[in-house]
């Protein structure tokens, strides 16, 4: 009896010491796998504080560095039918003017900022009412010739203007077979070059013409707000330029004659992010042997703002030849157009004006 005493008090020493082992033992793997839950929550605290303290990048523009203080500059771009699938660089202009000339037809005049172009063109002859516009973005004017209002106008405002006939700052591209005065074509290098020849100021101070939001501009429910899929520009009875809209993108696809603008080098239709569109009185100068037209652009009037699908009625003014044209919705705040390229459409008075 003794002994079995003994062996059982043994035997429950021996349990003792081993329930005493496993406790430690599993006490040892706990602590081993146990997260350090304050180091983490400081970690979590000082990254949120970081976060919070880190401010938001700003948003900037992508049609045109707002921070540059580089000069526009604007060309005169043929516009004959003869020319058409052959331009190239619109689709680079930040804006773009389109105004009727004589015969029927329209010229471009395609404004540049801070843009490195190798084609440009085809490059053609002023008329004097481009100079109001050149002048009111304070842009270097790039033309091939001049009418003879043109010539006078140009000495007569001080425009710094370069001109082809006078400077090598162009090429020709004779392997496109049409007539001489369609092929010329320039770089913004050797636009720069010539700027830099006659010592013209290369820099500027003036606020661009227009004013851009980053964010979208919402038309859909502003005053006289109408859907824009389809917009028709009558300029005379041989000429209309007309816009359909891409919703996935959110552009305007351009056409002329219901043609695709196709642009020679990309091979692709050029698009338009923003459209603004009024009409002015336009006539024949008397005993102007070519037909050339005048044009009765300062004053005031009403037009169209057009973007993302919706158009709404605006008005303009313009109160002198250099100054800038201010646009604005009806209650009289100025417009804020989208972030993209600008076509500013000048209609003729009393010409057919669709948006649908």
């Amino acid at each position: 009896m003794a002994k079995r005493k003994r062996l059982n008090k043994r035997g429950k020493r021996l349990l003792s010491v081993l329930i005493l082992l496993i406790i430690i033992i599993v006490a040892v793997i706990i602590c081993l796998n146990i997260p350090k839950g304050n180091n983490n929550t400081k970690e979590k605290e000082s990254e949120s504080n970081d976060n919070q303290n880190t401010p938001k990048p700003v948003e900037k523009l992508k049609i045109i560095d707002l921070d540059s203080d580089s000069r526009p500059y604007a060309v005169m771009i043929n516009n004959i039918k003869t020319v058409w699938g052959y331009q190239s660089g619109i689709q680079d202009a930040y804006l773009v003017y389109e105004i009727i000339v004589e015969g029927g037809y329209t010229r471009l005049m395609a404004i540049y900022k801070d843009k490195n172009l190798d084609r440009i063109g085809s490059v053609r002859s002023s008329r004097h009412y481009f100079l109001d516009y050149a002048l009111e973005n304070d842009a270097i004017y790039v033309h091939f010739g001049w009418s003879p209002q043109a010539e006078a106008d140009i000495k007569k405002l001080g425009v710094d203007n370069i001109n082809f006939l006078s400077y090598n700052g162009y090429t020709r591209d004779t392997s496109l077979g049409l007539a001489t005065e369609h092929t010329a074509f320039t770089t913004t290098d050797k636009i720069m070059k010539g700027a830099n020849n006659y010592k013209y100021r290369t820099t500027t101070d003036e606020k661009p013409l227009l004013e851009y939001s980053v964010s979208s501009v919402n038309l859909e429910n502003m005053d006289g707000s109408k859907p824009a899929n389809k917009v028709y520009i009558d300029y005379s009875s041989s000429r209309s330029t007309s816009f359909e809209y891409d919703s996935v993108n959110k552009v305007y696809k351009r056409f002329q004659n219901n043609i695709e603008h196709i642009d020679h080098e990309t091979k692709l239709q050029y698009t338009v992010k923003n459209i603004i569109t009024y009409q002015v009185n336009s006539y024949t100068i008397s005993g102007d042997d070519k037909g050339r037209q005048d044009f009765e652009n300062l004053g005031k009037g009403t037009g169209w703002y057009i973007s993302e699908g919706y158009a709404v009625p605006i008005t303009w003014e313009k109160t002198s030849r250099a100054g800038k044209t201010v646009y604005k919705y009806t209650d009289g705040t100025i417009i804020k157009v989208n972030d993209g390229n600008t076509h500013i459409e000048i209609q003729p008075s009393g010409r057919n004006l669709t948006i649908e």
